[in-house]
């Protein structure tokens, strides 16, 4: 059996190495168009800000290691620019020496990736304009930022890599502004959640512009102006785009493949194309959402390295089905790790799945053990029983072994009643007696149960005050440093002596600083005849979070925590 793969990074150089080890006597080639393969491409910021300093680490796999390792034909500098699949054949440009030859194929494997989106602007095309996808596009800007000595980079696009090079800049010195057109950063998170990591941004010196977009560039001797859409312009010494990706299908395309409804290659659940012989992995194909079964297209290494580990197995004969993506995902942003796994409300308010949600801040371990800092953890479940839908975590420490953690209840089609029950390691140094992950199943199941009911951060506006009382439940010197307009403030340790002074005909709104507080007090207002309560999940943490233009907001996070493990925030005009 002889196969070609299209493709040698994450998706192909998977797909290669597992299918010799299944099958030793197969003839294996891999085409790859640049000239290194299996390389670090997650970590490619990272050389940026020499955090990673020398451009070998980046490096994985050598072609002539897995070569010899894996007897595999490998062709670096050979792009593949036809597929005939009714001769098996492809079409191959070897770049080197500019030669063109034809080679035949019993199964192919196509795993081109996904290309940068670089729409059609004046001066988009400026030598101190880059995009980053790969080794030579990091190599450009870093002998950019080495030899031209700029002072200030402009990234447009706030998402995972448009942060992650905006932070490596900033570490190396430059004056750095992020331009996004959405109203917030990080698309798989939703506003609130993202507005901590706006906060984080601009306390860290990145000049953060939302809901504005690039009109053009223009170029003057060695400095560009960024106009924006709101004709806002930005002086700056270089450009990094990174607005997303789109996959790369033309090969699929040209040769006939059926392309999906949000355009990656179509692939079935053994990841064959519309040609039973031609495979497709990674970046450019459409993948089942596991969570809500619709296609779409999630952009990530774990999932393309799986996916070409997949249709190995099927090239060799064994039935192995891919059952979706799930979108887990972790990026650090400065001090602050930001994960994601699920669907977010976006999503599911575009497919139409009836939801819940729960915001807690627990702390990362055991808060009376040196350095515990509070995450923000946010839960959706399903409404009618409980399922686990998506989760998004910010935080300074243990946000990944708990988005990992909660990830693997939603591929085990968990409930947050599991989460309730699951026994994870405890010790003071990592995590609390019942750990975060623990908490938001407490959380979400009181709601499902029917032991407190909730109200969201955007629901504040809409409360009628005419018929509504909101009750601030914190200390007074915390509801002095800020509150909702409108609140009374009664601490919880003092509500049982005033239950006279909340009126019982009157819509209860109960917050505290984090929501531990207000629940206890929305349980005492329940058992002394109060009939609508409510309790501001989240708290006053996250309303302020998404409320407030965080470049207002100063935070310290060396302060004293509160009994609640929340660092008291304060307004600069105040």
């Amino acid at each position: 059996m002889k196969v070609v793969i299209v493709g040698g990074v994450a998706g192909g150089a998977s797909a290669a190495a597992r299918l010799r080890r299944l099958d030793e006597n197969a003839e294996i080639i891999l085409f790859e168009k640049g000239e290194y393969i299996s390389y670090a491409n997650c970590g490619l910021p990272y050389y940026i800000g020499e955090v990673i300093k020398e451009r070998e680490k980046l490096i994985v796999q050598t072609p002539e290691a897995m070569s010899k390792r894996f007897n595999i034909d490998i062709r670096t500098l050979s792009e593949v620019t036809k597929i005939i699949p009714s001769e098996k054949t492809v079409i191959v440009h070897d770049i080197q020496n500019d030669k063109t030859y034809k080679e035949t194929y019993d199964k192919l494997i196509l795993s081109p990736g996904a290309e940068p989106i670089k729409p059609p602007m004046p001066g988009i095309d400026g030598k101190n304009i880059f995009t980053l996808r790969n080794i030579p596009d990091t190599y450009r800007i870093k002998d950019f930022v080495d030899y031209n000595k700029p002072k200030k980079a402009v990234v447009v696009g706030g998402g995972f890599i448009g942060l992650e090079v905006a932070e490596n800049l900033k570490e190396v010195g430059l004056d750095v502004t992020v331009v996004e057109l959405a109203d917030h950063v990080m698309a798989p998170l939703d506003y609130e959640m993202a507005s901590i990591v706006h906060q984080h941004l601009r306390d860290k010196g990145i000049n953060l512009i939302l809901k504005d977009g690039v009109k053009e560039f223009q170029h003057k001797n060695n400095s560009t102006t960024v106009v924006l859409n709101s004709g806002k312009t930005i002086d700056t010494d270089m450009v990094v785009l990174g607005i997303g990706v789109r996959p790369d299908i033309k090969l699929a395309k040209d040769a006939g493949l059926a392309i999906g409804d949000r355009g990656g290659i179509k692939v079935n659940e053994y990841l064959q194309t519309s040609d039973p012989d031609i495979y497709a992995v990674g970046d450019a194909i459409e993948v089942k959402d596991y969570i809500n079964g619709s296609y779409t297209l999630i952009p990530l290494a774990g999932p393309a390295n799986k996916q070409g580990r997949i249709a190995a197995d099927n090239i060799a004969g064994r039935k192995t089905v891919y059952n979706g993506t799930q979108g887990t995902s972790v990026a650090k942003i400065f001090d602050l790790t930001v994960a994601a796994t699920g669907n977010n409300e976006t999503i599911l308010k575009r497919v139409g799945i009836d939801y819940n949600k729960v915001i807690i801040h627990p702390n990362s371990h055991a808060s009376y053990y040196p350095d515990a800092l509070p995450l923000t953890i946010k839960l959706l479940f399903k409404k009618e029983d409980g399922r686990i839908l998506g989760a998004q975590i910010v935080g300074f420490d243990g946000v990944d072994k708990r988005i990992d953690v909660i990830a693997t209840a939603i591929r085990a089609n968990m409930t947050v009643y599991d989460l309730e029950e699951l026994e994870l390691s405890y010790a003071p140094p990592y995590s609390s007696a019942k750990d975060p992950v623990n908490m938001a199943g407490f959380a979400a199941s009181n709601i499902l149960k029917g032991d407190i009911s909730v109200f969201h951060w955007d629901d504040v506006e809409k409360i009628d005050m005419s018929k509504s009382l909101i009750l601030d439940v914190r200390t007074k010197m915390e509801y002095d440093l800020g509150n909702i307009e409108g609140s009374v403030n009664i601490p919880v340790d003092d509500l049982r002596e005033n239950l006279d002074k909340i009126p019982k005909d009157k819509d209860i709104f109960v917050y505290c600083q984090v929501g531990l507080r207000g629940y206890i007090a929305c349980r005492i207002l329940l058992q002394n005849g109060f009939k609508s309560v409510k309790n501001l999940s989240g708290g006053y943490k996250i309303y302020k979070a998404a409320t407030t233009d965080s470049s207002d907001i100063t935070i310290s996070y060396d302060d004293e925590q509160t009994e609640c493990g929340m660092c008291i925030t304060s307004d600069k005009k105040n």
